[in-house]
């Protein structure tokens, strides 16, 4: 390949690369911008199929919203939570939320991009979560889809793959939009969220929480039982990094900064 069909690619991705900012800092003040080469477009449309596939296996094998009363209960507090996310950005009160319990021993929950999000049994049934907790998980999880962990990983993985076929994908010059379904499994099943990713993901959490009138200190004491039933091996939600006590330490200080926002949602309940 000559120097000038390497250098063309090189130059596309790199106009392709946008530093944007996802989200409003909110009460926490979050502010970090990312550096994209997918749109999110291609990335909540590859989060809607994956979605689509590990929900229909779920169903299959039978463990799809086996209990209604559980069922209910994890979806009253998403339709708490879901509206306060304006408060991040906008358009994410109206994005095509969808929300599932899934039977398993598992001690996991999951928000794809775009809003698809996924409680296991084992989480709440194992924990004896109370609905703060649920809320603290899910506040969490939400995060990672307002902030757009998802879509900076996937550009992060694309840019470690340069080449022309890469480009095309990205820009969409041949064989149709990317399809990244794969990778958006590989990054909800397998692959750890950054330190990075899950201090925004605690700090953007808490406060969702706060908004949606549940205790943001249930944060911390979720994680204190986590950290007493080998969370090392935790889900991605309670990743190794940062460590139990620095986590702790960091929740303790932003549980306090969005402590006004809890008393008055509680107010107006």
């Amino acid at each position: 390949m000559s120097k000038h069909s390497l250098f063309l690619p090189l130059l596309v991705l790199l106009a392709a690369c946008q530093s944007v900012s996802t989200t409003q800092p909110g009460a926490v003040g979050v502010e970090r911008k990312q550096n994209m080469m997918v749109s999110s477009a291609t990335v909540n449309r590859s989060a809607e199929k994956a979605y689509s596939q590990v929900i229909a296996e779920a169903q299959k094998k039978g463990q799809l919203n086996r209990d209604a009363r559980q069922l209910q209960r994890v979806r009253a507090v998403a339709g708490r939570l879901i509206p306060q996310t304006g408060a991040f950005r906008t358009d994410a009160p109206g994005w095509r939320w969808e929300v599932n319990v899934i039977t398993s021993k598992d001690v996991n929950a999951w928000c794809m991009p775009g809003g698809k999000i996924a409680f296991y049994t084992g989480l709440i049934d194992r924990l004896q979560a109370t609905d703060d907790e649920v809320a603290a998980v899910m506040g969490h999880e939400i995060a990672h889809a307002l902030r757009e962990h998802g879509r900076e990983r996937a550009s992060q993985a694309v840019a470690q793959g340069i080449g022309i076929s890469v480009v095309g994908a990205v820009l969409g010059m041949s064989g149709g939009a990317q399809d990244l379904t794969q990778t958006v499994l590989d990054l909800t099943f397998n692959l750890p969220n950054s330190r990075t990713d899950e201090v925004e993901a605690d700090r953007i959490g808490v406060e969702l929480a706060a908004r949606g009138g549940y205790d943001p200190r249930a944060a911390v004491t979720l994680w204190e039982k986590m950290s007493k039933t080998g969370g090392s091996q935790g889900p991605n939600f309670l990743s190794t990094h940062p460590s139990h006590a620095s986590r702790i330490s960091d929740l303790n200080e932003y549980f306090a900064r969005v402590m006004p926002l809890y008393e008055a949602a509680r107010a107006k309940r």
